[in-house]
Parts: C-alpha cells; structure tokens; sequence
C-alpha cells in the first residue's frame, strides 16, 4: 500500500507540474507569424497577418512592447461586425476596423487588460492594431485607404 500510494503522489505533483507549466507556455507573446506591408499615405506599416482562429484569439497578448511602424492585421473569412477586447493585453492599442477595400471604418482606442468590447461600426474583414495613438499621429482617421495585398480587389 505504501508504494501504491507514493506512485500516486508521484503522478499528482507531475499533473501539478504540468499545470503550472502551462500558463507559463501560454503566456509567450506571438512573435514569428507572416507579415505583410501596408501603407497608410505616405506611412508604411509591417503588420503580423493573424488568420487562423488560435492566431487571432491571441492576437498580441503578453507583448510587452511594439515598434511603432508594427502592428497586427486581423484577416476574417467573412465581413461582420467584429468586436476586440484586451483580457491578457498588456500594450494600449488603437484598432482600426477596415473594409475589404481598406477602408478605415472606424477606429477604437483600448486600454490594457480591459474587457471592454470594442466593435467596428459595420461588418468588416480586418482589424489592424497598433500601438495605441498610431492612427491619430499620422491622421488616419474614419474614411482614409489602407493600401497593400489584402486589400487588392477579390
């Protein structure tokens, strides 16, 4: 009995070491998916392409730091409405909401580790995100054309 229960202490603190590995595993930023090169006028942007539901769902969480000219281009299937939040976000970022032909719908300003929904203004393919202030310090605003490959005609 006594090595019975040794083994099964054994493999609960490997289940417990398992477990606490994980939120460490799932707190590493994503940093290594496609990029892709828009502009906006006369200001270029290097933005990761999120395509894929888990790419998405994670977005730019546990990123401690951007490089102004970066950002993260969300691409969807299909135009809806999109809604962003920033549970596990720790930059401020400002979303743009865009048409399939770059359009800006709308831009929304958020704050780190909030779960405040932000959701573009009509249906919508992308979400572009950067640092928070981006949009507004280039004059981007509701209206402007983003320009680079998504956004060629389908």
């Amino acid at each position: 009995m006594h090595l019975m229960m040794k083994r099964a202490l054994s493999a609960l603190a490997c289940v417990a070491l398992a477990a606490a590995a994980l939120p460490a595993c799932a707190q590493e930023p994503q940093t290594h998916l496609p990029r892709v090169t828009l502009s906006a006028g006369m200001h270029q942007i290097d933005a990761q392409l999120a395509r894929t539901n888990e790419q998405r769902a994670t977005g730019l969480m546990h990123r401690k730091e951007m490089p102004q000219h970066e950002g993260m281009l969300f691409v969807f299937e299909q135009p809806t409405v999109q809604c962003f939040w920033m549970k596990d976000t720790l930059l401020p970022l400002s979303a743009a909401f865009v048409a399939d032909d770059g359009t800006v719908v709308n831009i929304a300003d958020m704050k780190p580790l909030a779960l405040d929904s932000h959701c573009s203004a009509q249906p919508v393919r992308y979400v572009l995100e950067m640092n928070q202030g981006w949009f507004a310090k280039k004059g981007v605003k509701p209206g402007a054309k983003l320009t680079g490959v998504p956004f060629r005609s389908r």
